[in-house]
């Protein structure tokens, strides 16, 4: 599992524990109780660490390259999944995925960015950088989901929508804005997870929900720290400075009412238990549908529209 940077005390604690088990299988000695030590001072140490994280570190996690992905958590969630590509006028962008699966006896049209775990995976799904075909896309499932009246259940992961030259040739700014008018009038429940990053509009494009939630490692802005720090500061490694003042964590976003609970994780992170986190967002997710089942189509759509009116503060 590769260690961030402020994970960096734990190395030399982990080092230790592998040369003793190699040691002790080698040379026949028992050396369990040196490596119990060990591992209780490296629990210990993570423990601290874990329990004063700041919002940069928080930033790292996030990204972490081993983080659950949404084609992972469909298949660790979802009895039965089968995904539907293409929209319909352009080509199939590999950075959302997207299609009709079953929860129990719930039928749901689900739809996520798609990052990768290594180089070649991430140049494939354009580091979950999806272009305006991958938001027609997901428009076009999820207005399957309205007009056949399946929930719709979302996974945000993504830096933001690809801002190359030919996403914005092909109308980048027109697909998430009419994505995002489109979500606002559905009569069936959304239901949306930022699991990792939820940057800009690149998230708001399938995050128009009546309910939003975001594990405890997630963060959720308007723009990354890098970006925020090279404009107001002039200055990308300044990112810390700015992680600390944009208030993206879960707790914070929580707080101001856009996101509205938080997804625990194992302790270090989802990376390393994709099943707790699996079960943790099912359990949301069924607990939600249930509630949505009584509610009338016109109760659905009022909710998700007061829920959008009440963010923000305003001073006359």
């Amino acid at each position: 599992m590769k260690l961030l940077p402020f994970e960096k005390p734990l190395a030399e604690l982990y080092d230790k524990i592998e040369q003793l088990r190699k040691l002790s299988e080698e040379g026949n000695i028992d050396l369990s109780g040196e490596i119990l030590k060990i591992e209780q001072r490296a629990e210990k140490l993570r423990l601290e660490i874990y329990k004063n994280l700041n919002p940069s570190q928080i930033v790292q996690i996030a990204r972490h390259p081993n983080r659950p992905d949404s084609g992972s958590l469909i298949r660790l969630i979802f009895d039965t999944f089968i995904e539907l590509h293409g929209d319909r006028l352009f080509a199939d962008d590999p950075a959302i995925v997207g299609g009709v699966g079953t929860l129990g006896a719930a039928r749901v049209v689900i739809v996520g960015h798609q990052k990768g775990h290594d180089t070649k995976e991430n140049i494939f799904r354009n580091f979950g950088m999806p272009n305006p075909d991958g938001y027609r896309k997901a428009l076009r499932l999820m207005q399957m989901a309205e007009r056949f009246r399946m929930p719709i259940i979302t996974f945000i992961d993504t830096p933001g929508a690809y801002p190359g030259l030919e996403a914005e040739e092909r109308g980048q700014a027109e697909a998430i804005a009419r994505n995002l008018r489109e979500m606002a009038g559905f009569s069936v429940p959304i239901i949306s997870f930022v699991i990792g990053e939820g940057g800009s509009g690149g998230a708001l494009g399938i995050g128009v929900a009546n309910k939003l939630y975001m594990l405890e490692n997630a963060v959720y802005s308007v723009i990354s720290p890098e970006g925020c720090a090279s404009i107001l500061f002039r200055d990308a490694k300044k990112a810390d400075v700015a992680a600390n003042a944009m208030k993206i964590t879960a707790p914070e976003i929580v707080k101001l009412g856009v996101a509205d609970g938080i997804i625990p994780e194992p302790l270090g992170g989802g990376h390393h238990d994709w099943k707790a986190v699996a079960f943790e967002i099912e359990r949301a997710i069924t607990s939600d549908l249930d509630i949505f089942k009584s509610k009338a189509e016109s109760e659905i759509k009022q909710q998700r529209y007061d829920k959008f009116r009440k963010m923000g503060v305003f001073v006359s």
